[in-house]
């Protein structure tokens, strides 16, 4: 299994945006940001560390302009914390290895699926397409694409 880390020559590689959101917990612009409404099949991985936090299969569209998940890939790549800011108290998700801020969880999500919505900022996130995962290094996740089509 790899090893993640935040990588500091992934920080110099940041656009003005990525570090905004990522290292200083701001929140991207709804249906302006990469992510939002893309319905390809593949893994979502930290932007910093490349730690695997989401995929596709896992994707629906809330209808808030956010990239929304109903679970992490990798549930100990994901830290919850009380995030009182803006006079709400929420929880923020953040990367483990990466410590970035990735964006926040909410009790609304898909009753079938969990009941939870990771409403994610893209700024945060690398999206590896499923046909990639193998050269990128991230063969272990290609069988939950196998099962998803059987489904």
């Amino acid at each position: 299994m790899a090893t993640y880390k935040r990588d500091p020559d992934a920080l110099l590689r940041l656009s003005a945006e990525q570090f905004r959101v990522t290292q200083a917990d701001g929140t991207e612009r709804p249906f302006e940001n990469e992510y939002w409404e893309n319905k390809e099949p593949g893994l979502y991985v930290d932007v910093v560390s490349g730690e695997p936090l989401f995929t596709s299969i896992d994707k629906f569209d809330s209808g808030t302009g956010w990239p929304s998940f109903t679970k992490p890939v990798e549930v100990d790549n994901v830290v919850d914390h009380t995030d009182a800011s803006h006079g709400v108290r929420r929880t923020e998700v953040r990367s483990t290895y990466g410590d970035s801020h990735l964006g926040h969880v909410f009790p609304d999500g898909p009753r079938e699926a969990g009941g939870k919505r990771y409403c994610i900022n893209s700024a945060s996130l690398r999206f590896i397409h499923r046909d990639e995962l193998e050269s990128e290094g991230y063969s272990v996740y290609l069988p939950l694409f196998e099962l998803a089509t059987q489904e």
